[in-house]
């Protein structure tokens, strides 16, 4: 099996790629830049065959697809910055790359009768209430331009594709690049107190876990929407900070604080990111292990860099 693997500079590309290698999975990753411009950690994703592609050109796309010839697309590459989508030069950018990007790999998977794999987020939803949000809940009410974007993207999947796999994810972290624990593990090292919102809820997910899962869904037929992120119950980023001092062994006062009192973001933000994910199981898919083990083998692995 051959899988061609979008955003490869990216946290999550990244470790795809090297979880296909760990398989024996041929994988080819392609991302922006001519050469690969992730991090250097001598894994195999920086050998591996590398493809520049720029996902807003639909020629481009197809000529790519056509001349790797994969089995299967697992599109990683996105726009991220949610804050930065908001602003007025960068809404056309996001749309063409989340929305159109997107469309123009569904139509060369089409085209090449092969599988693809989405990843998506919970800001398809609108962020509202407690309740976890169904993987086929189709009540879509995005808060953001950002969540716009992938709803449109996943739109442009499930319209066009009948092989396809949209996997929403949430709160993501991994080896190869910026999120949420290097920012406060930095803040942390030089702030005695911090202050952490304390009613947005949801679930961390760890790159180098999903990657695992999405391997596992590829070589399969199993298409439909899913939910993936780690296990270990439901908690707010405030949780999620005292627990990563903790293991860090760092002593930096935590005060929660609401939304309102944090101050307002440029993109509003989702109070109720909680995924449902027992479709896993049920489809016979193993589900992440817990976020508390996942921060754990995390920090092991950074703090040795």
């Amino acid at each position: 099996m051959k899988v061609l693997v979008t955003g490869v500079a990216g946290q999550l590309g990244h470790d795809v790629m090297n979880e296909l290698n760990a398989r024996g999975i041929e994988g080819v990753g392609s991302d922006l830049l001519p050469e690969y411009s992730g991090i250097q950690d001598g894994s195999p994703v920086t050998t591996m065959e590398y493809v520049s592609l720029d996902i807003t050109d639909k020629a481009k796309v197809s000529e790519v697809i056509a001349s790797v010839k994969p089995d299967a697309v697992i599109h990683c590459a996105a726009w991220t910055a949610v804050d930065a989508a908001e602003d007025d030069e960068n809404k056309d950018k996001v749309m063409k790359i989340n929305a159109g990007g997107t469309e123009n790999i569904a139509l060369a998977c089409k085209e090449a009768d092969i599988k693809m794999l989405y990843i998506s987020t919970d800001y398809v939803f609108d962020g509202q209430g407690e309740k976890p949000w169904e993987p086929d809940f189709k009540g879509y009410a995005p808060l953001n331009v950002y969540g716009e974007s992938k709803l449109k993207g996943e739109l442009a999947v499930s319209e066009n594709l009948e092989k396809f796999f949209i996997v929403r994810i949430a709160w993501v972290f991994g080896v190869n690049g910026k999120n949420f624990i290097k920012t406060m593990l930095n803040v942390g090292k030089t702030h005695d107190e911090v202050r952490v919102v304390s009613d947005q809820i949801g679930t961390p997910t760890y790159t180098y876990d999903l990657s695992r899962l999405l391997v596992d869904m590829i070589v399969t037929d199993k298409y439909g929407y899913y939910h993936a992120t780690n296990e270990g119950g439901y908690i707010s980023w405030y949780d999620f900070t005292v627990e990563i001092y903790k293991q860090a062994g760092l002593k930096t006062v935590v005060n929660p604080v609401t939304t309102a009192e944090y101050g307002i973001s440029k993109a509003k933000r989702p109070f109720n990111s909680r995924l449902e994910k027992s479709k896993l199981k049920e489809m016979g898919f193993e589900p992440l292990p817990t976020w508390q083990d996942a921060l754990s083998r995390y920090l092991e692995i950074i703090n040795q860099d």
